[in-house]
């Protein structure tokens, strides 16, 4: 019935109409396109850091990271998404993308952002499974995820480990002169040109 609908809807249109109707959904869809790449919605499906500067408010979090002992051997990712599938890293950076955008569109997002629970977790984990061997073999604290921290039952990683990797206090006040990479204008240079005559 539903088929028969759709046909009988696009049967009754004349064809101009249909060429009116596909100029406007085609004119919508590359709208969206464009609007995702103005956004650089792109650079956070792969792992490069410089994508986490699109935000101007994480910029001190990127220059106190890329001047610490992590900055040399980890990425964003490797600590803030959670690596037990492909699946989950994605649906995680999706979803907790998604809550970023909607406090910057909102005016809620705050001067010192904070990991939520569900982040805090990741992070934590992700501790615990890049220095497994640290905490086993040579200092030997044993496994204390975050859940266990959070009802007193041991101590998260960054309750000793307060300035790794990003140094203590960050705010767009604390690091007034940090030297970071800007982000690449998304206007194409051919536009840039016309802008600027």
């Amino acid at each position: 019935m539903k088929k028969f609908l759709k046909i009988s809807f696009l049967g009754s249109l004349s064809y101009r109409q249909k060429i009116v109707m596909l100029l406007l959904c085609g004119t919508m869809v590359g709208a969206g396109a464009y609007f995702l790449y103005l956004l650089r919605a792109h650079t956070y499906l792969g792992d490069d850091p410089k994508a986490c500067i699109n935000c101007h408010i994480m910029t001190p979090y990127y220059a106190t990271w890329m001047h610490s002992s992590h900055g040399r051997d980890a990425t964003c990712n490797d600590c803030h998404v959670p690596h037990e599938n492909i699946a989950r890293k994605y649906f995680f950076k999706g979803t907790d993308g998604m809550k970023h955008v909607l406090a910057f569109v909102t005016g809620n997002e705050r001067q010192v952002p904070q990991a939520q629970p569900a982040s805090s977790q990741v992070i934590m984990n992700n501790c615990i499974r890049c220095h497994t061997e640290l905490n086993t073999e040579l200092v030997k604290t044993g496994k204390v995820d975050f859940m266990m921290a959070n009802v007193g039952e041991g101590k998260a990683c960054w309750d000793c480990h307060r300035k790794v990797p990003h140094g203590g206090k960050n705010s767009l006040a604390a690091t007034p002169s940090a030297i970071v990479p800007l982000p690449e204008s998304p206007v194409p240079e051919w536009l840039q040109k016309v802008i600027s005559k």
